[in-house]
């Protein structure tokens, strides 16, 4: 700790802010990262419907919205941005803008998403286990009970569609399949 204070053996340390997930920057091969959890390809010969029988706890790095919930949301710089041929800024200033709209987009979302993540998952897992444990332990059953009480009221229903309905729509259908349609292109 001595040697720092006087200046001795002080290493330049570059640290590159990229960001690591574009696919533009892929070449082929897969960085390890501390933050991703390693994969020993077993996982790629499974079907994804499975994964979830094997681990719950496993986080799926890659795919994170696999069922393209929040499609709408890929926005890129030309979605909110377009200049017309006839008004133009300089090069420099679309280049900066296109650069700063990108930048500013990925870093706002990971701030506010590390302040917003993990209690809105621990709010959005509790209302989602009451949800499940009022419809598990309440609604069911009522439904069941409702279902085992009226079954009468089916078997009455059922007969008098029997009797009454199917007859009558089965002689307009009859009725009307001797009409035919043609379409033809003057």
């Amino acid at each position: 700790m001595d040697d720092l204070k006087k200046g001795g053996d002080s290493e330049e340390v570059e640290i590159d802010l990229e960001d690591s997930s574009d696919p533009e920057d892929y070449d082929g091969e897969q960085p390890d990262f501390l933050w991703k959890a390693p994969t020993d390809g077993q996982e790629e010969s499974i079907p994804s419907s499975c994964l979830v029988d094997i681990s719950d706890t496993k986080p799926l790095l890659d795919v994170r919205d696999p069922r393209g919930i929040n499609d709408c949301l890929k926005v890129t710089f030309e979605d909110v941005i377009a200049e017309p041929m006839s008004v133009r800024s300089g090069d420099r200033v679309w280049l900066w803008s296109h650069a700063l709209f990108e930048v500013s987009r990925v870093w706002v979302y990971r701030i506010i998403s590390v302040l917003l993540a993990i209690p809105m998952s621990i709010l959005s897992g509790i209302l989602f286990a009451i949800l499940s444990c009022i419809h598990i332990w309440m609604i069911s059953p009522c439904i069941k009970g409702i279902l085992i009480g009226t079954r009468w009221l089916q078997n009455l229903w059922n007969v008098v569609l029997d009797i009454l309905v199917r007859p009558l729509l089965t002689s307009v259908g009859r009725c009307c399949s001797g009409f035919s349609v043609h379409l033809a292109k003057e």
